[in-house]
């Protein structure tokens, strides 16, 4: 176990530099910093100066070295418009993004776990039919429609939830401000929450019913109805508990998308997270901002896939064995 951990974590630090190369490297093609830093009204003497000071003539290695450098101590650098660490500027976003994708989250596991298995056992029921054709709806559909959508018909025709912002927040142990525990915040949080689980539902709900029904069709199950046990416990306990593993893989890798999707839905909700921060930085030329965000979703990316990895060994030794011995 402690050899399929090392294993993960150098593969984890090896996808992170090739993310902060990447990350570092297309910062020139964003725009001039200086024009946010300064304006129109300095002179070009002046700004090669300042270019020279703050170190953007240096060679592209000198350049990314220093980065480097500074990175691993938790430096990301200035950012332009907020004049604070581009790291801290994230930080102060992300858990608006963490709520927003847990919401998702839990929408899609209680949703598509029991669809998904009622589609397996009654294949040929009217809403095995409606919920299969939801899901091709679902996947067509882009996220900013269905999100416009909602906004048009849950907030502006029935009046019934609030179109933007995430409402009143409390503070938690003094960590960060969160709207799960209001109920104006929830009420904040629901529409964004469905409108980004719309991406990901229709997926999960296919996935589990194709899982399921394989499942359904192997000798163990066969065997298991003829011992005469009941129907739930053959369906949830023996069948289910192996359509697990293809399910948290994939999962685990949408979780991390979900987060990178979040710039859309942040973005129609005005939901103050890191993807509505990584577009106005963008507007803004914050390069310091727009390279902490990406280095940050990069490292989110890398831990849900390495936790995903973990489980996977634990609910199936022989994927730990086999990554041993390779």
């Amino acid at each position: 176990m402690l050899l399929f951990l090392s294993r993960r974590l150098l593969q984890g630090l090896l996808v992170m530099f090739v993310i902060s190369l990447i990350s570092f490297s297309i910062q020139d093609n964003l725009g001039d910093p200086l024009r946010e830093l300064v304006g129109q009204s300095v002179s070009e003497q002046e700004r090669e100066a300042l270019r020279d000071e703050m170190g953007l003539n240096d060679p592209f290695l000198t350049q990314y070295v220093r980065f480097i450098t500074q990175a691993v101590q938790g430096d990301f650098g200035q950012s332009y418009f907020f004049k604070a660490p581009a790291l801290s500027v994230i930080l102060e976003k992300l858990p608006a993004t963490l709520e927003l994708v847990f919401a998702a989250s839990l929408l899609i596991l209680l949703i598509s776990v029991p669809a998904g298995v009622y589609c397996a056992i009654k294949p040929r029921s009217i809403v095995t039919k409606c919920l299969l054709g939801f899901s091709i709806l679902g996947i067509s559909v882009p996220v900013f429609l269905t999100a416009i959508f909602s906004i048009y018909f849950f907030s502006i025709e029935l009046g019934w939830l609030p179109s933007f912002g995430r409402g009143e927040l409390v503070s938690v142990l003094g960590l960060w401000e969160s709207g799960l525990f209001t109920k104006d915040g929830l009420l904040h949080l629901i529409l964004p929450a469905v409108s980004l689980a719309g991406i990901m539902l229709p997926l999960f709900i296919r996935l589990i019913r194709s899982e399921m029904t394989e499942a359904l069709h192997t000798e163990y199950v066969k065997f298991a109805h003829a011992k005469g046990l009941k129907k739930h416990r053959v369906y949830f306990v023996h069948a289910f508990k192996n359509t697990l593993l293809p399910v948290i893989t994939v999962g685990g890798v949408q979780i991390g998308t979900m987060v990178a999707y979040t710039i859309l839905t942040e973005t129609v909700f005005q939901w103050p997270g890191m993807g509505f921060l990584f577009l106005e930085a963008v507007n803004r030329v914050d390069t310091p901002l727009i390279v902490a965000y990406l280095i940050v979703v990069g490292a989110i990316f890398v831990v849900v896939n390495t936790l995903v990895d973990l489980l996977y060994g634990l609910i199936n030794p022989t994927v730990r064995i086999a990554g041993s011995a390779t």
